[in-house]
C-alpha cells in the first residue's frame, strides 16, 4: 500500500528491530502452500512444561483472503481480508469463536498523502476505533481515537509523528491517554537498509519515571543476520537467525540475561520455521 500508511506504522521499525522474533520459548512452525492458494501452518510451542498448538488454513483467490486458525483452547478465530473493493481501499473482518462479540470490521484507505482507518466491534453497543495520518516527502502525523457507545467514553486517544529520511526515522507518540512519550531513532548502517541501530527512550508521567532502551540488526550475509537490545534495566538480549535455504525454513536462537543478577542462568529459546 502507498503513502504515509496507518497510525499503526508509526515507530514500526524501530520496535521490530527491538522486539520482533525475540521468544525464550521452544517453538516449531511448519508452512506449506499448494499452487491453487491454499496454505496450512502448524505451529506448536512449549512455554515452560506446558504445550500449545494451533493450525491455520488461508486461502488466497484474487483480491480476497480468508484465514481461519483452531488452537488447543479449542478457540477458532477467522480473518477475511478484501482488498481494493474500491480504489485504495482494504476491508478486514476478524472474530472469535465461542466468544460471540469479538467480531470486528475494518476499514482501510491509503492515499498519497493520507491514510484512514475506521473500526466497528460487531456487538449491540459497539466501541468504534477511528485512526488517519496525513504526510509526504517522509514526515508523517496522525492520530488515533477509540470511543465506548455504551459508556459515551473515550477508550483511547493518541498522537504521534514520523521523520523518515534515507539515513535514519525518527519517531514521536503520544499514548495511553496522554500518559506516555515514546521516541524512537532507528539509524540504518548500509544503503539496503539491512543493518540498523536503534534507540527508544520511553517516559512516563503518572510515575514519572523514563526508560530506554538501545538496540541493533547487523546482516552477516543474505541468509543471516543478528540482533541484539539493552535496557536500562540491565536485560540483554540477542538474537541469531539464519535462513536454511532462500525463501525457506528459518532458524531463530534468541537468549536474554540478567546483567545484574550474573549468577542466574540465561534464558534460551529456540525457534524452527520449516517450509517445503
Amino acid at each position: 500500500m502507498k503513502g504515509p500508511g496507518l497510525f499503526s506504522d508509526i515507530g514500526k521499525k524501530g520496535r521490530d528491530i527491538l522486539d520482533k522474533d525475540y521468544s525464550y520459548d521452544q517453538k516449531l512452525r511448519l508452512f506449506t502452500r499448494s499452487a491453487a492458494g491454499l496454505g496450512l501452518t502448524a505451529n506448536s510451542v512449549k512455554k515452560g512444561g506446558l504445550y500449545s498448538s494451533d493450525i491455520t488454513a488461508q486461502y488466497r483467490y484474487k483480491n480476497t483472503t480468508v484465514e481461519v486458525k483452531v488452537d488447543t483452547e479449542s478457540t477458532v478465530s477467522s480473518t477475511i481480508t478484501l482488498s481494493e473493493i474500491l480504489p485504495f481501499t482494504r476491508a478486514v473482518t476478524t472474530f472469535r469463536l465461542p466468544d460471540y462479540n469479538s467480531g470486528k470490521v475494518e476499514v482501510q484507505y491509503f492515499h498519497d498523502h493520507a491514510g484512514m482507518a475506521g473500526a466497528v466491534a460487531l456487538r449491540a453497543s459497539p466501541t468504534v476505533d477511528l485512526s488517519g495520518t496525513v504526510g509526504s516527502h517522509g514526515i508523517v502525523f496522525g492520530a488515533e481515537a477509540g470511543f465506548d457507545t455504551t459508556s459515551g467514553t473515550l477508550t483511547k486517544y493518541n498522537a504521534g509523528l514520523s521523520l523518515q529520511k534515507p539515513d535514519y526515522i525518527f519517531s514521536l507518540t503520544l499514548g495511553e491517554k496522554g500518559d506516555t512519550l515514546r521516541a524512537s531513532y532507528v539509524h540504518h548502517l548500509d544503503d539496503q537498509h539491512a543493518s540498523a541501530a536503534v534507540a527508544e527512550v520511553t517516559r512516563r508521567f503518572s510515575t514519572n519515571k523514563n526508560a530506554l532502551t538501545v538496540g541493533g540488526l547487523y546482516e552477516l550475509d543474505p541468509s543471516t543476520r543478528v540482533k541484539a537490545k539493552l535496557n536500562d534495566g540491565g536485560k540483554l538480549a540477542a538474537l541469531l537467525q539464519h535462513r536454511l535455504r532462500p525463501g525457506g525454513s528459518v532458524l531463530t536462537i534468541s537468549g536474554e540475561l540478567d546483567t545484574k543478577f550474573l549468577n542466574k542462568n540465561p534464558t534460551i529459546g529456540l525457534s524452527l520455521a520449516l517450509e517445503p
